[in-house]
C-alpha cells in the first residue's frame, strides 16, 4: 500500500506546471487605469470636447461630480479584484457604495437648489437617449479589460465582481462622456446617465457568470 501511495504521489506530481503568483490588487487596479482612462479620454476626443469644457473645469460642482464618478470607477474596480479572491476582507466589496452616494448626493444638491430657484419647472425631464450607447462606448475597453483580469483570478463571488466591474466600466465611460456631452442639468444626469451606469451594472453581474464561472470546489478524499 505504501509503495502504491508513493506511486500515485509521483505521478500526480510528473505533469505539475509551474504557477505565476497572481499580482497583488492594487497593482492590477492600477493596471486597469492606466489602461482605461486613457481609452476613455480617447472617446471623448474623437467625440468633440465641449466648447464650453474650460469653463465647466472651473466649476467645482462640475469637477466634484466629474471626481466622484473616477472614484467610482476606481473603487468598483477595486471591489471587484477583491471580490474574486476568498482572503479579501468583505468590506472591501462594499467601497464603491461611498463615492456613489457622493455622486448621487452632488447630483442631487444641485436638483435642489434648481427646485428653489424655479420651482417644478425647473426639474422637466426630457429624452436624451445618446447617453446609454455613449457610455457603452466609453466604458467598452474598460469593459474587456476587466474581463481580462477577473478570468485571471479566482472567480470566488463572480455575481459580485460582475457587478463591481460592471459598476467601474460604466463609471468609467460616462466620466468620459461630461468632457463632450453639454447636458449639465441634474435631473437628466440622474435619470440618463447614472441611471444607464445602474442599468450596464446589474447587466453585468446577471449575464457576467457566463464569463466568470465559479471555480469548481476542491475534491477531498
Amino acid at each position: 500500500m505504501r509503495m502504491a501511495t508513493d506511486e500515485l504521489v509521483a505521478a500526480l506530481a510528473a505533469d505539475l506546471r509551474p504557477v505565476r503568483r497572481i499580482a497583488p490588487v492594487w497593482r492590477r487596479t492600477l493596471m486597469w487605469l492606466l489602461i482605461s482612462l486613457p481609452a476613455a479620454g480617447l472617446v471623448a476626443w474623437q467625440a468633440g470636447l465641449r466648447p464650453d469644457l474650460a469653463a465647466r473645469l472651473a466649476d467645482s460642482r462640475f469637477l466634484l461630480t466629474e471626481v466622484a464618478c473616477l472614484l467610482t470607477a476606481i473603487s468598483g474596480c477595486y471591489a471587484a479584484l477583491c471580490a474574486e479572491l476568498p482572503d479579501q476582507r468583505g468590506w472591501k466589496l462594499w467601497l464603491p457604495l461611498a463615492p456613489l452616494a457622493l455622486w448621487l448626493g452632488t447630483l442631487g444638491a444641485q436638483c435642489w437648489d434648481v427646485f428653489l430657484r424655479l420651482g417644478p419647472s425647473g426639474l422637466v425631464l426630457t429624452e436624451d437617449t445618446m447617453c446609454l450607447p455613449a457610455i457603452v462606448e466609453g466604458g467598452l475597453v474598460p469593459a474587456l479589460v476587466m474581463v481580462v483580469l477577473l478570468r485571471r483570478g479566482g472567480r470566488f463571488r463572480a455575481t459580485h465582481a460582475c457587478l463591481c466591474g460592471g459598476l467601474a466600466a460604466a463609471a468609467m465611460g460616462a466620466a468620459a462622456l461630461q468632457f463632450y456631452h453639454v447636458e449639465d442639468a441634474a435631473i437628466m444626469v440622474i435619470v440618463w446617465q447614472l441611471g444607464a451606469v445602474m442599468l450596464l451594472s446589474l447587466l453585468a453581474g446577471l449575464l457576467g457568470r457566463i464569463f466568470l464561472r465559479p471555480a469548481r470546489p476542491p475534491i477531498t478524499l
